[in-house]
């Protein structure tokens, strides 16, 4: 008998564990789309998730932080900040709740007032009209996650996708299918449909024009009502500041940021080294690459805490659009062998490219590259000299400190899980992930193992870094 009633009441506090949950995940939605304030579980998106999404996220936040964080008080302390007149913003509810734990002698309501009592009725910001130049695996992705965050339309707004060739009926179709559906990342959630007579997508009911050009200077994007845009160039074909600045020659663009390593311009880790350059003083900037924003925010900790002497950095790296699909010519050593049949060592520019965001590295690190026949989830290891002996507890818990309070949380997550392999971080927005339980220490010697989803994660740091140049970034509480 008593079995029975231990059995219905689970079923009867899973019930009420899953309503609340529900709730929540409204007030998440009226905060995003009403006032533009999206919610985070310890860095984690709370946009579009289902119930059992959310609890799987709760879950990891206990073990995270190691205290009780209840779905209850999540959703008490979200209810207490959706009474508050707020600027647009992105809040941490999972650190909202940890540090109101800590405070044990404070009530929820009183903390929360006192938390956001200097950043109430904060003047907003002017939107940014954007503009993507090209629609390859980057442009898709930073397509969806832009229609995504664009909540109320008070920070990045995208107005047009820049591609060659004929925009006709057949090419929209193409282009729509490929952002519905990626084979790597999953549908995408939301609505894409095509207008012929605009030339446009339709993205959750926004226009976005697809326009063709074949030089950047042949482009008014006045025609298309887009005025001071940022154009973000995903392409790859424009490199160094005089080929980019080639984009400012269009009516209608004011900012450029290329999706790789640039020559002659800023080349920015978001969270490392993006405060060095003033956003009014520059219009041409790189976000790096993707192991670079992998490595360097780890790197930093490092360096900082410990200080490197030298060390060497190997990346797994998933196989790119760049190889063959099968044996064929290629004008670098290897890369012509057939990609997912394949380990094949190439060559990486990541040592250098750290030390453009981190001068203090310069000469210290080599680099080199194994491309490997997964499609996405990459994966760097870290052999380094420092000048300070550590063990695995202490560097561990170094890394568990920037990851979750400081200038890094949004660039490292910190990995408490046993099994983890490369399909698992495929959709992290931080592009760094700390695989705690691989750390190896011995002495003045650590071993490190830094995963990175180099499509989605790289993406969220492009995106950070355009909200920044842009000078559209949010307020945040992290």
């Amino acid at each position: 008998m008593s079995r029975k009633i231990n059995y219905e009441n689970e079923l009867y506090n899973e019930s009420e564990i899953r309503k609340t949950t529900t709730e929540f995940i409204n007030i998440v939605h009226d905060l995003w789309y009403d006032k533009s304030i999206e919610l985070v579980l310890f860095r984690n998106s709370l946009i579009d998730k289902r119930a059992s999404e959310v609890l799987n996220l709760v879950s990891y936040s206990k073990k995270f932080v190691n205290k009780p964080i209840s779905i209850t008080d999540i959703l008490e302390i979200s209810q207490h900040i959706s009474n508050l007149d707020l600027p647009p913003s992105k809040l941490d509810i999972g650190k909202l709740v940890y540090e109101c734990h800590l405070e044990e002698n404070t009530d929820k309501k009183t903390f929360i007032h006192n938390q956001f009592s200097d950043i109430q009725n904060t003047k907003t910001q002017t939107p940014k009209d954007v503009i993507l130049y090209g629609f390859g695996r980057i442009g898709r992705l930073l397509t969806r996650e832009l229609m995504v965050q664009i909540g109320a339309g008070s920070q990045l707004r995208l107005r047009a996708i820049v591609t060659r060739g004929e925009i006709n009926q057949s090419v929209l179709e193409k282009r729509a299918s490929l952002l519905r559906i990626d084979s790597v990342h999953g549908n995408f959630l939301g609505t894409v449909e095509i207008n012929t007579e605009k030339k446009a997508l339709i993205i959750n009911g926004t226009t976005v024009y697809m326009i063709s050009a074949s030089k950047p200077e042949d482009i008014d994007y006045t025609k298309y009502q887009i005025n001071d845009a940022l154009v973000i160039d995903n392409t790859g074909a424009f490199r160094d500041f005089d080929e980019l600045n080639r984009h400012l020659t269009s009516n209608g663009a004011s900012k450029v940021l290329l999706t790789a390593p640039g020559k002659g311009i800023p080349n920015i880790v978001h969270g490392v080294n993006h405060k060095n350059h003033k956003p009014e003083l520059n219009n041409i900037y790189s976000a790096a690459s993707c192991t670079t924003n992998a490595i360097t925010p780890v790197l930093k900790v490092i360096e900082d805490e410990f200080g490197i002497k030298k060390g060497h950095i190997e990346t797994i790296h998933a196989y790119t659009n760049d190889q063959n699909l099968v044996d064929n010519m290629h004008s670098k050593h290897r890369r012509g062998r057939a990609a997912a049949l394949n380990m094949v060592i190439t060559e990486t520019g990541a040592a250098k490219a750290v030390s453009k965001a981190l001068p203090i590295l310069k000469g210290k690190l080599t680099s080199n590259a194994v491309r490997v026949p997964v499609p996405n989830g990459s994966l760097a290891i870290l052999n380094l000299q420092l000048h300070k002996s550590t063990t695995k507890e202490r560097f561990n818990s170094i890394m568990k400190k920037h990851a979750l309070d400081g200038n890094l949380v949004e660039q490292i997550k910190y990995s408490i899980n046993k099994e983890l392999v490369s399909s698992d971080i495929v959709g992290t927005t931080a592009p760094s992930i700390f695989d705690s339980e691989a750390t190896i220490t011995d002495n003045e010697t650590v071993v490190l193992y830094v995963w990175y989803d180099n499509e989605y994660g790289y993406t969220h740091q492009v995106i950070r870094l355009a909200k920044y140049i842009s000078d559209v970034r949010r307020y945040t509480y992290y």
